[in-house]
């Protein structure tokens, strides 16, 4: 697909906007006798491995449509910020640019607020890996104390298909099960996860046979949408939550998982629950 003639235009002037941004000392580039702020074109070119001319070309709004991989050595040589990045490629190509997978190691101060104000809803963060990174008081005694758990267990996958308590918690274990695998593979390749996961895959296929044989199926799943699900509590039997799934502003590798209590009398039984505690 090539780049509308003012699509290419719009590509030049940012090209030109971030390059005259950038101080040439630098990069270790003589700074004197210059016509323009910034780097010039073939120092662009020469961090970005590219055609000095093809780059001109770019600026000026007919060098075309530049492929991802030309892109990304643009991105770098222009020394652009994920958000800047992205900008680049939706210019550029129309699309963000794949995502770059990048392990969390947790959550800010502000996030777990944002978790402890959902009081009497079970609430997690959990990462393209399906790791939970983060979660409050609701979620401890509803879903599991993931804070008894050393970091490197407390996974989704692993906790669903490995551990009998978890497994009797869900009203309908296999569905749950399939649509988990789905939305996790999903989730694993829009985060850049493929090679992060691949350790935990191994393991799982080994220890759960229903695990191995769900995955082999290659199924996938889209987001719920607004729907309502159910657990039964160890204690105090079942309940009814809408579950709620919502990206984190800022951090792409993030997702937050609301389980908010389907009735008055629930939220009520959670507080009761969490004061016992």
């Amino acid at each position: 697909m090539s780049l509308h003639p003012a699509g290419e235009k719009r590509l030049g002037t940012y090209l030109r906007d971030r390059r005259a941004k950038l101080d040439p000392a630098a990069f270790g580039f003589q700074p004197d006798r210059r016509r323009t702020p910034g780097l010039r074109r073939e120092e662009v070119a020469q961090r970005a491995n590219i055609s000095p001319t093809w780059y001109t070309w770019l600026e000026q709004g007919r060098g075309g449509t530049p492929s991802a991989d030309v892109l990304d050595r643009i991105a770098r040589a222009l020394m652009l910020t994920d958000v800047e990045r992205e900008h680049l490629f939706l210019l550029g190509l129309g699309r963000p640019p794949e995502a770059r997978y990048r392990k969390s190691d947790g959550v800010t101060p502000r996030l777990q607020r944002v978790l402890d104000a959902l009081e009497s809803s079970p609430a997690i963060i959990r990462t393209a890996t399906w790791d939970v990174v983060a979660w409050n008081k609701a979620a401890t005694v509803m879903l599991g104390d993931y804070g008894a758990l050393p970091p490197a267990r407390r996974n989704i996958l692993r906790t669903l298909f490995l551990d009998p308590g978890a497994r009797a918690m869900q009203h309908d274990w296999e569905s749950v099960a399939r649509f988990v695998i789905g939305a996790f593979r999903v989730d694993a390749a829009r985060g850049g996860a493929a090679e992060e996961i691949a350790p935990l895959v191994d393991e799982l296929c080994r220890l759960s046979p229903e695990f191995r044989a769900m995955w082999r199926d290659n199924g996938v799943s889209a987001a719920p949408g607004e729907i309502v699900k159910h657990i039964r509590h160890p204690l105090l039997g079942p309940f009814a939550f809408e579950y709620s799934v919502f990206s984190v502003d800022g951090r792409p590798d993030l997702t937050l998982v609301v389980y908010n209590p389907a009735t008055p009398e629930d939220a009520e039984k959670i507080r009761l629950l969490m004061k016992r505690g």
